[in-house]
């Protein structure tokens, strides 16, 4: 009715401008063909090992697998968990709602020694999570290390998180954006929530909507992989895409890297 598009954008003009421009940034910077990466799922087929949430050896060779992804070696890196008081403080109060924006994973920058990431040990819970995170820490050696971004720019940590999406891990890092647990135990009772990563949910499933643009995947099964709020927002944005003949940023991954370079 009256010529308006029942598709509507769930980001801002600005935000959708932040994700397009900062997507042709990180192919200049990294190379466009790494945007066309197998999209990293959460099945046996990049994570075949068992999985114990209380053993440090998962914790090696799930980030082992998510580094080798990235094209990082995971021998230069010296990986460590650090404890969080809010598992503590819902023993001590029986019933309780808890929010947290607590850090999922901490990166230590030292120029002349091993990189140094240290993982929330709550994240161990969750495998979903725990994955994205240690996308967004190994994103920090991808631009930090060797000084492509600068430590101190403003949009230095949402650029990291859009990095996940650009090199596959989208699906995990959107996903863990904001968590929700119910819990019962025999001494407590509540529920909780965590925000993880610096992007909004909606800012997350445009980013999503974007790659899946760029990399040709108007109908893409990774779809079914997302949460309902993420998906809901990478489908809205991706049909607004398509009904405005939005163009791809990127072109195909060749002729753009030899253009960069």
């Amino acid at each position: 009715m009256f010529g308006f598009s029942r598709t509507r954008l769930p980001v801002t003009a600005e935000q959708q401008q932040w994700v397009d421009g900062s997507f042709v940034r990180l192919a200049s910077i990294i190379g466009a063909d790494r945007l066309f990466a197998p999209t990293v799922l959460p099945t046996a087929e990049f994570f075949p090992d068992p999985y114990n949430p209380n053993s440090p050896e998962s914790l090696s060779l799930m980030a082992s697998r998510v580094a080798r992804s990235m094209e990082i070696d995971p021998t230069q890196i010296e990986l460590t968990l650090f404890q969080t008081h809010h598992d503590v403080t819902r023993t001590l109060v029986p019933f309780g709602n808890w929010n947290s924006s607590g850090a999922g994973g901490l990166y230590f920058h030292d120029p002349d020694r091993r990189t140094r990431i240290s993982i929330n040990q709550t994240q161990m819970k969750n495998p979903m999570a725990l994955v994205g995170t240690l996308a967004h820490e190994f994103g920090h050696v991808i631009l930090l290390r060797p000084g492509l971004v600068k430590r101190d720019e403003p949009d230095m940590e949402p650029l990291n998180d859009l990095l996940t999406v650009f090199l596959g891990f989208g699906i995990f890092s959107a996903n863990s954006a904001f968590q929700f647990e119910q819990y019962t135990t025999n001494e407590s009772q509540g529920w909780s929530t965590q925000r993880l990563g610096y992007l909004s949910e909606e800012v997350w499933g445009y980013a999503l909507a974007r790659y899946a643009l760029e990399r040709d995947e108007l109908k893409p099964a990774w779809r079914k992989h997302l949460v309902t709020n993420i998906a809901t927002y990478m489908e809205r944005s991706l049909a607004w895409l398509r009904s405005q003949s939005a163009p791809k940023l990127l072109g195909s991954a060749g002729p753009l890297r030899a253009t960069l370079q």
